[in-house]
């Protein structure tokens, strides 16, 4: 019997009473599974594990997570986000690249790099997110370039000195699943769940080192600039070389968010 699996009430809220004691008496559960967020094997008879159910407009998918990396939920999730999830789940999906996505102002295509950051002598996992394109306030047009102001009224705090941790944006969190990254969620409308702010077409690969870090943090970094402000860098020493002249120039935001369903600081 899986004495150690954890269905949250808004799981068991989707999934029904009757399957929920299934899982908990183990006629549904796993015998083992990889972890949604870490991908490394776990056992629910031995590891505190949690439900985590993935809903989208029209099918879920309940997966399985160890309970340090994630707690029971649920997440909200567009059915393009969803299938994608089943794909990396499921090991059928290739590393994604710049995803077409909502951004405060309108669409834009926005390029996400993951890297490390050395703040305080320790590394944290972070993500650095630059659109090709300069964003427009909605109802206005260019030339101007409104991303950072939009973003700074969400409560990303603009950055003079790269040093220093970001400070937590509550709301806000990282989706990662079966290891990979799939979205960037903000609160939605009128205190509904959260929606997806950034999230990936095909779920981004991250690194060994990026997934061990943020299995020991629990926080990932979120690093925004103007088009043109870091470009891809090749290296990690490279990236925090661009974003401290980002920083310098007065043209980076950042924010601290918890991986998705763990509450800000």
């Amino acid at each position: 019997m899986p004495r150690m699996l954890d269905v949250s009430d808004e799981v068991r809220a989707e999934i029904g009473d009757e399957e929920a004691e299934r899982l908990l008496t183990g006629d549904d559960a796993p015998r083992s599974y990889d972890c949604t967020s870490c991908r490394t094997p776990g056992d629910p008879e031995t590891d505190r594990t949690s439900t985590v159910l993935f809903v989208g407009e029209e099918t879920a998918v309940l997966a399985f997570a160890h309970a340090g990396c994630i707690p029971s939920q649920v997440v909200n999730v567009s059915e393009e986000q969803l299938q994608g999830a089943v794909r990396s789940i499921t090991g059928d999906s290739p590393a994604g690249g710049e995803s077409v996505q909502n951004v405060p102002g309108g669409q834009a295509v926005l390029g996400i790099t993951s890297g490390l950051v050395l703040i305080g002598g320790e590394l944290h996992p972070a993500l650095v997110v630059e659109p090709t394109a300069p964003i427009a306030r909605p109802g206005t047009t260019g030339p101007g370039d409104d991303f950072l102001p939009l973003l700074i009224e969400q409560g990303f705090i603009p950055v003079t000195d790269t040093a220093e941790l970001p400070t937590p944006l509550s709301g806000w969190s990282v989706l990662l699943a079966a290891g990979q990254l799939h979205a960037v969620l903000q609160p939605g409308a009128e205190g509904g769940g959260q929606v997806a702010w950034w999230q990936a077409h095909q779920a981004l690969s991250v690194t060994d080192g990026w997934r061990a870090a943020v299995n020991k943090t629990q926080r990932v970094l979120i690093y925004a600039a103007p088009v043109g402000s870091i470009g891809q860098q090749p290296r990690e020493d490279l990236l925090r070389d661009a974003l401290d002249k980002a920083a310098a120039g007065g043209k980076l935001v950042a924010a601290s968010m918890p991986l998705a369903g763990t509450t800000g600081a």
